[in-house]
């Protein structure tokens, strides 16, 4: 077993864990998330989102079946080894979120928002590089946010539930420029997942190894047509 020595996670406070939280959850944050659509640009053109309510029930049955609940329990994951001092099980849950990625696009947009949030973490704890070279090249953006959760002391039920609602406003502001939408409208549609987000929070904190499984055909088919649209605004 690889272990990880604890002086490389600084000593934060409850009130710091809040701030962290709400920066590494921040759409501000430089990973490009804003250049992803995560198929909903597909959907759009096809007409299976033409306005708020569905954009919203697109989410919440994403939320609730989709392959959201796999990114999160790796970031669990990735967090529990941190916290176990177990760099094997880091690389190993790394590795099985690449291989289970529905699409190359839809793996090459984690990989890109991993990389550019390990960026980030090096340039502000150097200390953590010991980490990210056990994990590799490639490491998914769910696996960077659980390091930076453990290590920034944010809690794993709140650190859950800043990586879902990460993902929500992300979705929701493609949403609005895509279909389109008022400000307003996006708005709504984020308090309105607010019971779902958590809802969906619980019971991926809950989830076992053997129970780590989606229902994002969806999701699949409309990333797999996204290469051959004739226009876009996103790169997923």
């Amino acid at each position: 077993m690889d272990t990880i020595r604890n002086s490389e996670c600084g000593i934060w406070n409850s009130e710091l864990a809040l701030l962290s939280l709400l920066q590494l959850a921040s759409p501000a944050l430089p990973v490009g998330a804003y250049s992803y659509s995560e198929g909903i640009e597909t959907l759009v053109e096809w007409g299976a989102i033409a306005d708020a309510q569905s954009l919203q029930h697109w989410l919440e049955r994403e939320l609730h079946f989709g392959a959201i609940r796999i990114e999160a329990a790796m970031t669990l994951r990735a967090y529990n080894a941190v916290l176990a001092s177990n760099l094997t099980n880091l690389n190993y849950w790394n590795s099985w979120l690449s291989a289970a990625r529905e699409t190359e696009e839809l793996r090459n947009s984690s990989w890109q928002m991993g990389r550019s949030l390990v960026r980030l973490l090096l340039e502000l704890q150097p200390q953590l590089e010991s980490i990210f070279n056990a994990v590799g090249h490639s490491v998914n953006y769910a696996i960077a946010f659980g390091v930076a959760a453990h290590c920034w002391q944010i809690s794993q039920e709140t650190a859950v539930l800043g990586y879902l609602h990460s993902w929500a406003t992300n979705l929701v502001t493609a949403g609005i420029k895509l279909i389109p939408l008022g400000q307003t409208a996006g708005q709504q549609i984020l308090i309105n997942l607010q019971a779902h987000i958590v809802d969906a929070a619980a019971r991926i904190s809950v989830l076992t190894d053997d129970e780590l499984s989606s229902c994002s055909w969806g999701l699949s088919l409309a990333s797999m047509a996204h290469e051959t649209q004739y226009t876009r605004l996103f790169r997923s």
